[in-house]
């Protein structure tokens, strides 16, 4: 089969990879409809983290099943499928508390590489949640979305205890922020407030519900969100950079008793304790639990409810998975969907 491997910072390319197969009884194989180029694909592109050369690539997955393992009960062949970046049993104990993502036997989904044609998912039955029928080609993005930004997005908003009658404030305009605002919006947020530079990304925040945009950054982000909050600060805030910046960013535009949640993947944060004791500022995060959320989000999706797919603005073949990595870190394409 084809599939995207990274073979240093800025060398990404489609080759002829080993076709996978049913290893643990436990697993499934899937065709894959769709997949796409993560934001945090972008920190090894760029060098940031290291990387295991050569590495499969991808981690968001949606397609039909083409085999199962003989342990597998919940998901059968022909069925289409929306999984997510960790693989999960979901009948831990942990993962019944609703943390999927930390499931005590989890399974790690980016080095088997959903940038390709097919794949094995470990864990089927705790991973896969299957749509009603194979959908119209129209809502494979959004579904594609609830792979993971979806989910992270709506799990940042949850963190952030976004709700009715609250002011929500989201650091960072990548396809995660976007569909945080998308989140509060649906949780019943009254005023949401999303922190933007980029004009089309201004535009689809307002469709998802934004109220304002604050396209200041640091301090002055901070003083503008104090400004539309009663000089109090937002109550729910949603980080989704995972900088040092945009994490100081998050906590001083929170009011006192508030709730920030983080789901952008941290790199170089170090929170100053002393003031954070000062703060009385909550922090709830990490990788979110999607499998928590994909039974709702599907059913969202399918009766079209909401749609999370507009955040891929740039659509390409697989075997041009180099060129979406390209515009996703110069900033010319928010999310790349690669087309299988």
């Amino acid at each position: 089969m084809r599939g995207a491997v990274m073979y240093a910072p800025g060398d990404v390319r489609v080759e002829e990879r080993q076709d996978p197969r049913i290893v643990e009884p436990t697993d499934a194989v899937i065709r894959l409809s769709a997949t796409c180029v993560c934001g945090s694909d972008l920190w090894p592109w760029r060098g940031i983290d290291p990387l295991q050369e050569p590495s499969p690539m991808g981690h968001e997955y949606v397609g039909i099943v083409e085999e199962v393992g003989d342990q597998v009960r919940n998901v059968r062949p022909g069925q289409f499928v929306v999984g997510s970046f960790f693989a999960s049993d979901n009948t831990c104990e942990i993962c019944r508390a609703g943390y999927q993502s930390s499931c005590v036997h989890r399974v790690l989904m980016g080095p088997l590489g959903a940038q390709a044609e097919r794949l094995r998912v470990p864990l089927a039955d705790g991973t896969l949640v299957a749509t009603p029928e194979v959908p119209p080609d129209d809502l494979i993005p959004s579904f594609l979305a609830a792979s993971d930004v979806l989910g992270t997005g709506w799990f940042g908003a949850v963190a952030a205890e976004a709700g009715p009658g609250k002011t929500v404030a989201v650091v960072g305009d990548g396809a995660v922020g976007l569909l945080a605002v998308l989140a509060a919006k649906q949780l019943g947020a009254e005023q949401i407030i999303a922190m933007s530079r980029h004009e089309a990304r201004q535009r689809l925040a307002v469709e998802y519900g934004a109220t304002d945009i604050v396209a200041e950054r640091g301090a002055e982000g901070v003083e503008r969100i104090k400004e539309l909050t009663g000089g109090l600060g937002a109550h729910s805030v949603v980080e989704a950079v995972g900088t040092q910046e945009s994490m100081m960013q998050a906590i001083h535009a929170t009011r006192p008793g508030g709730h920030v949640g983080y789901v952008g993947v941290a790199h170089g944060v170090e929170l100053p304790g002393e003031e954070l004791f000062y703060s009385h500022v909550h922090l709830h995060g990490g990788p979110a639990p999607v499998r928590r959320f994909l039974p709702e989000l599907v059913d969202l999706i399918w009766n079209r409810r909401i749609d999370p797919g507009k955040v891929f603005d740039l659509a390409l073949p697989l075997d041009q998975a180099a060129d979406g990595y390209r515009a996703m870190d110069e900033r010319r394409a928010t999310k790349v969907l690669l087309r299988v």
